[in-house]
């Protein structure tokens, strides 16, 4: 019988490629994130070094041969876990794979079309690829914990958010109505826009009521912005501590715990709980 084509990407040198760009478990491979880390950190260092008008004056021949040994290096790594992944298409369509390139295309961009140099602040999303160099993947379990939380309270943050809303929107109909147009109170949105600020405790001080009346108002907003704060982390606390909470079950066959609560079979051996 005629042996069958063996695939390339299956060879061990395609493996052991492989596991130094995708994993981290061995020496070459932490060396690799560690040297994709110290690229990524200096390459956003120079994006935004080149954003300030004298700096860019003064290096900005530099920062353009910095950037191109950037692109460069990037798009040979990004070329590499296109070759070494057998599901190309799933890691050019996954949220790294569209990272990685968006990391590298602004600048190919800017050679092809002019008048795209604004483009070139896409860089800045080579910051995101440290979420991957430093595995943070590993947390997703922690993370579930939040949008589970997000979840179970999101009608109480609606209504919460609906009360807060018709508070700011009543508030600032009556500094329009008391201060008016001529303390800075143009119209209605202008007074709303001010409660949205004055409640949260932002307090730009671009616009202020003059009036005692005002003032008071203005008071009274401020000290139930201190206390609407603390609603919402409330909520999310609560909520956060049901969602954390594991199963205490103990398997009988290994004695692994910390399972999850609709958990039916230990997380180790497989036993049934």
């Amino acid at each position: 019988m005629p042996e069958k084509k063996s695939n390339k990407k299956s060879t061990p040198q395609w493996f052991r490629l492989h596991e130094i760009i995708f994993e981290a478990d061995t020496p070459a491979g932490k060396a690799f994130d560690i040297a994709l880390f110290v690229l990524i950190l200096l390459s956003v260092g120079v994006v935004m070094l080149d954003s300030i008008p004298y700096v860019n004056a003064r290096f900005g021949g530099f920062f353009y041969i910095a950037e191109w040994f950037f692109t460069i290096v990037f798009t040979i790594e990004y070329v590499l876990r296109i070759i070494t992944t057998k599901k190309a298409t799933k890691y050019i369509l996954s949220f790294y794979g569209i990272i990685d390139m968006l990391a590298i295309l602004p600048t190919y961009l800017s050679l092809i079309f002019t008048g795209t140099q604004f483009l070139l602040v896409i860089r800045i999303l080579r910051l995101l690829r440290v979420f991957r160099v430093l595995k943070l993947a590993r947390f997703v379990k922690a993370s579930a914990v939040l949008v589970i939380a997000l979840k179970n309270s999101r009608h109480k943050i609606i209504v919460f958010l609906e009360v807060v809303l018709t508070l700011v929107t009543i508030v600032g109909s009556l500094m329009y109505l008391i201060e008016g147009p001529e303390n800075g109170f143009t119209s209605i949105p202008r007074g709303i826009y001010w409660a949205i600020v004055t409640i949260t405790t932002v307090g730009y001080g671009d616009i202020a009521p003059n009036t005692v009346l005002g003032q008071m108002l203005a008071s009274m907003l401020m000290i139930v912005g201190y206390a609407i704060i603390a609603v919402p982390t409330g909520i999310m606390s609560v909520e956060m501590a049901k969602a954390g909470k594991s199963n205490t079950q103990v398997c009988h066959n290994c004695n692994s715990d910390d399972h999850a609560d609709d958990a039916k079979f230990c997380k180790a051996c497989g036993e049934k709980l």
